[in-house]
């Protein structure tokens, strides 16, 4: 299901997106702090914060991010019970995640994020995108519920593709480089009409890829809840699909027409 709920941005403050009750498990929001403000609490769930833009001090370390499509990630993740505070260096967007989730694990910061270059070379490009992932099974503490990335989906080109699923509930959040951008995201058998400010609630193992329209950069981050027993690993591509995996794939291209 896609929330429009916000197409006109986020106010000062925190705007919460959806909840622990929704169905999705994951509760997500934006936080909005003006230079000076800042945010003190002790959680009591596991929270992430993601940097969209801004300057944030935390602790003795310093966040920056100029945007979200130029720039990579900044992230604190902690387990409930901590003691948290950020304050705005700058004026400062985040975007804040939580699951119910009480067992302890050291706090941890992620600013080295590398782009991964998904799609360069296959199908003259068609899905040429920079997947981030900030923390995973990989890299985060075992007792963590959470997994945490985003993409920056090239103008006109497809993204989460070929499609693929997993029985993780999942919530995509997007942005576009433009204020009038746009894209399209698959639900199963649904298309959806994406702008800025929307989220994606992906759940029952649906496949979800995604297009933006020529002339707009769009950028999502995605957020994944460990199930019970079946965390979560890597996606399942659709069969059909897969071939454009494959070193060297080329789809048809008009004959006399030299290839980009």
């Amino acid at each position: 299901m896609l929330l429009t709920g916000h197409r006109d941005g986020f106010g000062p403050g925190f705007t919460a997106v959806t909840t622990l009750d929704d169905e999705s498990g994951i509760a997500l929001g934006v936080l909005k702090l003006m230079p000076g403000e800042s945010v003190r609490e002790k959680t009591e769930n596991e929270t992430a914060w993601l940097l969209i833009s801004g300057e944030l001090e935390h602790g003795s370390e310093k966040l920056s991010r100029g945007d979200p499509f130029d720039d990579g990630p900044a992230a604190v993740h902690v387990s409930a019970g901590t003691q948290m505070a950020l304050t705005a260096i700058g004026p400062s967007e985040v975007l804040v995640m939580r699951v119910a989730n009480k067992t302890p694990f050291a706090q941890r910061t992620y600013t080295s994020v590398k782009d991964e270059h998904r799609g360069k070379g296959l199908v003259h490009d068609a899905s040429y995108r920079f997947v981030r992932t900030v923390f995973d099974g990989n890299n985060a503490p075992p007792e963590s519920q959470l997994v945490l990335g985003e993409v920056v989906n090239m103008p006109g080109r497809w993204s989460s593709y070929p499609p693929h699923h997993h029985p993780q509930p999942e919530l995509y959040h997007y942005r576009f480089d433009k204020p009038d951008g746009y894209g399209h995201a698959e639900l199963g058998e649904q298309v959806f009409k994406v702008k800025g400010f929307d989220t994606l609630r992906i759940l029952s193992g649906a496949d979800h890829p995604q297009c933006a329209a020529p002339g707009y950069a769009m950028w999502y981050a995605w957020v994944i809840r460990h199930l019970p027993g079946a965390r979560y690993d890597r996606p399942e591509f659709d069969a059909k699909h897969r071939w454009v995996l494959a070193e060297g794939a080329k789809d048809w291209w008009p004959r006399g027409v030299n290839e980009p």
